[in-house]
């Protein structure tokens, strides 16, 4: 399983870093990817992106 950002969509907004901070974290403004998300609800923090930048491929 890959998280990816798409970091033109990404708006910095920080509800994923809140959500799952072990696995999301916030520099210049984009999230980035700093974990596997294996302890957060990976499907309520893609819901919970307002610009759809985040997603999950096998």
């Amino acid at each position: 399983m890959a998280i990816e950002i798409d970091l033109d969509a990404c708006v910095g907004c920080g509800t994923c870093e809140s959500l799952c901070p072990s696995t999301f974290q916030i520099q210049d403004d984009k999230s980035y990817v700093i974990g596997d998300g294996s302890d957060c609800d990976l499907e309520e923090v893609i819901n919970s992106c307002p610009t759809n930048a985040i997603s999950v491929s096998d």
